[in-house]
């Protein structure tokens, strides 16, 4: 096994934007290999968005937005409903409709 420096891990955090343990992880796996790292992490995050995936959305807000003669009517949807019971979120969608 090769020694896996911080600056190897930095590397490949740059080039791919992954966290620090799973570079560290990915790098451990492929004996220090920085392209074979690479794939190994595209590898693994397929198959985490493919979990999330499945999950539902089913929480949200509705707003609208009447300016002169023209309306918005936007939804918004997020996984839980502590996110859009959030004043931050409700005031983004509220920006969204205006923007529309």
């Amino acid at each position: 096994m090769s020694l896996i420096t911080a600056a190897l891990v930095k590397e490949l955090r740059d080039k791919t934007g992954a966290g620090m343990m799973d570079c560290k992880n990915a790098l451990v796996e492929t004996n220090g290999n920085i392209e074979e790292s690479v794939d190994w992490l595209r590898k693994k995050g397929i198959s985490g968005a493919e979990k999330k995936s499945a999950r539902v959305a089913a929480d949200g807000v509705v707003t609208v937005s009447v300016k002169n003669n023209a309306a918005a009517l936007v939804e918004i949807n997020s996984e839980t409903d502590f996110v859009s019971r959030n004043p931050d979120f409700q005031n983004f969608a509220r920006n969204i409709s205006i923007i529309a």
